[in-house]
């Protein structure tokens, strides 16, 4: 049973010491399920506001896990580097980062949120699906891979 836990969610810059922390060890996460070197680099400013954002979840002052958003197109903010150390899991620190983003999604002007997953990270798609998001068609980095598993929710 998971317990929630008292997150604060603090707007940073992708390029903070902390975001680049979680950043690599997500990326190193990626590279040991899948065995492919991980995802590519996100553009630091994609997620910068108005058209992007990003932001870490603390717990008692260290970061626990962090997400973004950058514009998809203008009615679509895809959510990027969606993470949460295996020590933060289980205690409703992602679906506490998702919620907050879809919130700054929407006041930023965008009517869906898009986003790409991979079927060796079952207890994100377990997120997504329980946030009422809907498969789509593979996009983007990976449209290529059988493992990629993309989603969208309407905003509005």
């Amino acid at each position: 049973m998971s317990s929630q836990r008292e997150v604060d969610l603090v707007q940073v810059k992708l390029g903070d010491h902390r975001s680049k922390a979680l950043e690599a060890a997500l990326i190193d996460e990626m590279d040991q399920r899948y065995s492919s070197g991980g995802p590519g680099p996100v553009e630091s400013g994609s997620v910068d506001p108005p058209d992007g954002y990003f932001v870490l979840a603390m717990i008692d002052g260290e970061p626990v896990g962090c997400g973004g958003f950058r514009r998809l197109d203008s009615t679509k903010a895809e959510i990027k580097r969606m993470y949460v150390d295996p020590a933060g899991r289980g205690k409703g620190v992602g679906g506490q980062i998702l919620r907050h983003l879809e919130d700054q999604a929407r006041a930023a002007g965008y009517r869906e949120s898009w986003l790409e997953t991979g079927t060796l990270q079952p207890e994100a798609v377990s997120l997504y699906v329980s946030f009422d998001y809907s498969a789509v068609d593979p996009y983007g980095e990976f449209k290529e891979d059988p493992r990629s598993r993309c989603f969208m929710r309407a905003l509005i």
